[in-house]
């Protein structure tokens, strides 16, 4: 006679769906051995948004890009050492800061993003910081000239920003 089998959920079941879609990714898998160099180039620092897929915006495919995403897509101190290791360890020539339309860091306060939280959360987030971005092109401007003036950053590394419309898919070369 055999066991009744467990029907109590594993410790992954939450995460079902995404293991079995691993599984067929990793099934016909052609990327182990890359050394992690990004082949075009370029680095990519961009918003954490879903409706932005850094890659294919810009026509460039696995491994071409070191890409550094956050809410609001600014170069923080976090943003700007994957800068500097992939200006100097991993072939970026070329950095793109890539904010976008209709971002809730750029169209909400302090304040507003809080209370928002604090109401899906249940419970006090005023100590929570959020960055938000009172002028979108300024906070870009600045970004772009941060990297540019970046004591480890090479004149020969080309920085530019672009904001990205979430609506149209299209660039708009900012600074």
């Amino acid at each position: 006679m055999t066991a009744p089998a467990d029907l109590t959920p594993g410790p992954d079941a939450d995460f079902d769906d995404l293991l079995a879609a691993n599984r067929d990714f990793a099934a016909d898998f052609d990327l182990g051995g890359f050394d992690g160099v990004a082949r075009a180039g370029v680095a990519i620092v961009t918003c954490m948004d879903s409706r932005i897929d850094p890659l294919r915006m810009l026509g460039l495919d696995h491994g071409d890009a070191k890409i550094f995403r956050n809410p609001g897509g600014r170069v923080t101190p976090q943003a700007m050492e994957a800068l500097v290791l992939g200006v100097h360890l991993l072939g970026v020539e070329r950095v793109l800061i890539v904010p976008h339309t209709r971002c809730a860091v750029a169209s909400n306060t302090e304040a507003e993003l809080r209370r928002r939280v604090t109401e899906s959360a249940g419970q006090d987030a005023s100590w929570q910081p959020f960055h938000v971005i009172a002028d979108q092109v300024a906070a870009l401007t600045e970004d772009v000239q941060k990297v540019r003036s970046h004591p480890l950053v090479p004149e020969t590394v080309k920085v530019a920003g672009f904001v990205y419309d979430v609506d149209t898919g299209l660039l708009d070369r900012q600074a």
